[in-house]
């Protein structure tokens, strides 16, 4: 057990050195920030100067070098965009935004996609399974930028039952997070559809109806309960879809999360603070990915490394 946690957090450990390495060189490819920091009238001296302060001048193996080590004593530099702010001290500060929001939509996207999944395999080749499907459909197919904006006309302002963009209370929250989840519910949906089809037809279901529990005991209690196994496996998957989706909804709604301040960061080609959201977002992934690795190791001991 104690070796297949440790391989399993040194792959950890190796994928986030290989996502530094991949953003580094991506953030580079948007053009020199010198073009965006410095006015247009400034000279050659102004750009040289400028270009050593912040290492620009070194070659990119070097500065890679000089990020890494500095990145491993937590320090991802001064932010270029945001004069007097550190990158991660950026990161942050907007991170509690991304995590409500996200947070807020997976509880949305369970709440809706739980009834509608198990409620179409009770009732399957039903008008209420081919709803479902149909939901099932749209969410996997809908873009997330033209469902918020859509959203936000209708809702917001059309009928103006809910705020256009920024951060307050709930009644903020709601069009973003179903922006966000709707993806997510086609997916926990049809997961919960496909193991309650399995569990339904099993034996032990079976031994339960003859002894005459109640149907909405069977299906809810002992059904859901073994069909939740399933989901379980993506919910990583689930948490960090939801977010690296925040850049696109926050932009469309203008929440103050990072996903918002990287497209601003990528705007302002501020290198320093791209690569600390990008890392903190693959930190965070990769974290919940290892600890479901470790958590079936335990539920279920058949499992080793190969």
């Amino acid at each position: 057990m104690q070796r297949y946690i440790a391989k399993r957090a040194l792959q950890s450990l190796l994928a986030i050195w290989v996502m530094s390495l991949i953003v580094f060189g991506l953030a580079r490819v948007t053009g020199n920030p010198l073009d965006v920091m410095l006015p247009l009238e400034a000279g050659p001296e102004e750009y040289e100067r400028v270009s050593k302060h912040w290492g620009l001048d070194k070659p990119l193996y070097v500065q890679y070098g000089i990020f890494l080590v500095k990145a491993l004593q937590g320090d991802f530099g001064n932010s270029w965009k945001w004069h007097g702010y550190t990158a991660m001290g950026l990161v942050m500060q907007r991170l509690p935004a991304t995590l409500e929001l996200a947070g807020f939509a997976l509880v949305i996207s369970i709440l809706i996609a739980l009834p509608i999944g198990v409620g179409s395999a009770v009732l399957k080749g039903s008008a209420w399974d081919t709803l479902a499907k149909i939901i099932a459909l749209l969410g996997q197919s809908l873009p997330g930028f033209w469902l918020g904006i859509v959203l936000m006309w209708i809702f917001a302002v059309n009928l103006g039952w809910f705020p256009t963009s920024g951060r307050g209370g709930i009644q903020y929250m709601i069009l973003p997070a179903i922006t966000l989840g709707w993806f997510q519910v086609a997916v926990i949906m049809r997961l919960v559809r496909s193991s309650m089809l399995d569990v339904l037809d099993s034996e032990f279901v079976k031994l339960t109806r003859i002894k005459g529990l109640a149907e909405w005991k069977v299906v809810w209690k002992h059904c859901l309960r073994n069909a939740a196994i399933a989901p379980l496996t993506v919910f990583a998957i689930i948490a960090g879809v939801l977010l690296t989706g925040s850049v696109v909804t926050e932009s469309v709604f203008s929440w103050p999360g990072t996903g918002l301040l990287v497209v601003d960061a990528v705007r302002a080609r501020d290198f320093q603070v791209v690569q600390a959201v990008v890392i903190v977002f693959a930190g965070i992934f990769i974290l919940t990915n290892l600890l479901v690795d470790i958590l079936y190791a335990y539920l279920d001991p058949r499992i080793r490394y190969q």
